[in-house]
């Protein structure tokens, strides 16, 4: 489950309608989603509050051995009109499952983003500013997140710690989104890195997407001259990418590709992701597969091969999501019958129902969501297992790591997180 800043960060983006998935570092965030969320340890509580559509605070307290905690800070400069309350925040937007890659957007246009007043501009560009402090160790993380231009974003991320090397780093990334691909740029302080990574998607430049009804009319009779029929859209996005990175000071670099294949929302079919990543220099050939193979169900599995010391490595997972259950007085099919019986036609009886089954299908999918299990298991035998959920105004999660093949100590972590936000 995400924490209550990354969830205002993640509200950040989509308000400034910045794609998180188009990027070659979220090239296998489903598999990762379901395989390797994090389980905690010990005992901890979040409270938080989004005190102005610009401000957020965030208080931590956590007993894993010894008393510890961190106090986080947020300003964003575009207010976030999101829902605050733990009571009221949507499960789906804290707790991260099977992604469902959306169309790709055709950036905004330059000049929707001026503002004038006066014949002066007065326009700012979006800012977010993020801050936290661990105690008692005094660990310092920091963020700076700006948005340039509708395709350009930068993000400073530094970390100041007595145990890290020169006290610290800093990391500068650049980043560009234009739709039908994206590029981003980095440095790191830290052994002084080089990096420059993108992504680029196949099929139609959303660009080049007509602007209005009467181009899209003009679009359609030239596709018809030119012996084309006109496109009915994708049913799925096919992306390859890489990326490569360099070292100056240690002298040692390393490069990675990876290729995906996912279906969009217009896919007739279950949706499904599949993901290929290739580490040449390290030998390592990894191959994830996921599928929502149902309302409430997401499988996933991962093989990874090192064809250099021919070790691999099976992983499974899963998502079941738990739905409480609908009042008796929600199954319409006795009105329909005796609708019919009463000798109302089909067509008046079949669009109130389905607008009736649509509105309690929404109501159903947000707030009757009871909670979801999550679920892996490796070849090794050994099982990770977390259940979240919430209870009146807390949102809660327990997890548990078992290990099979040590018979003296099967559990190896067990842990309880609870969040309330105001």
């Amino acid at each position: 489950m995400l924490g209550f800043m990354d969830y205002v960060q993640q509200s950040f983006f989509s308000a400034s309608h910045w794609d998180r998935d188009n990027s070659y570092g979220a090239l296998t965030a489903t598999a990762r989603a379901l395989l390797d969320f994090p389980t905690p340890s010990g005992f901890r509580l979040n409270f938080s509050s989004l005190s102005s559509p610009n401000f957020a605070t965030s208080y931590t307290l956590g007993s894993i051995g010894e008393v510890d905690g961190s106090l986080s800070y947020l300003y964003s400069s575009l207010p976030l009109q999101i829902p605050s309350k733990s009571s009221e925040i949507p499960l789906r937007h804290i707790i991260q499952g099977y992604r469902q890659l959306r169309e790709l957007r055709r950036p905004d246009e330059p000049w929707w983003w001026e503002i004038w007043h006066g014949g002066q501009r007065m326009d700012r560009r979006d800012t977010l500013l993020y801050g936290r402090l661990y105690l008692p160790t005094s660990h310092l993380e920091a963020l700076y997140l700006r948005r340039i231009s509708p395709i350009t974003q930068l993000k400073i991320s530094c970390v100041s710690s007595s145990t890290l090397k020169n006290g610290g780093s800093i990391l500068f990334l650049l980043q560009q989104d234009v739709g039908k691909y994206s590029t981003e740029f980095l440095y790191s302080t830290d052994s002084a890195l080089l990096g420059v990574r993108g992504l680029y998607n196949f099929g139609p430049d959303p660009r080049e997407g007509a602007r209005s009804p009467e181009l899209e009319v003009i679009a359609q009779e030239k596709r018809k001259l030119e012996g084309k029929e006109a496109s009915t859209g994708m049913k799925g996005r096919f992306s390859a990418g890489a990326e490569m990175y360099y070292g100056l000071l240690n002298k040692s670099g390393g490069i990675s590709t990876g290729i995906r294949f996912a279906t969009l929302p217009s896919h007739s079919g279950f949706p499904y992701t599949m993901a290929l990543t290739l580490n040449p220099l390290m030998g390592n050939l990894s191959s994830t597969y996921a599928v929502k193979a149902g309302r409430s169900l997401a499988l996933c599995s991962r093989f990874d091969f090192n064809f250099y010391s021919y070790e691999s490595e099976l992983q499974v997972g899963m998502e079941l999501w738990r739905r409480r259950r609908q009042n008796a007085t929600q199954d319409l099919s006795w009105a329909q019958k005796k609708l019919q019986e009463s000798g109302w036609s089909d067509s008046v009886v079949q669009p109130s129902l389905a607008l009736k089954k649509e509105k309690l299908g929404n109501e159903y999918n947000d707030e009757n969501t009871a909670g979801i299990l999550k679920a892996r298991i490796n070849q090794d035998w050994g099982v990770g297992l977390i259940w979240e959920g919430k209870v009146k105004e807390l949102l809660y999660t327990c997890g548990v790591l078992i290990d099979f093949k040590k018979r003296e100590q099967i559990f190896r972590g067990v842990g309880l997180e609870i969040q309330y936000s105001s």
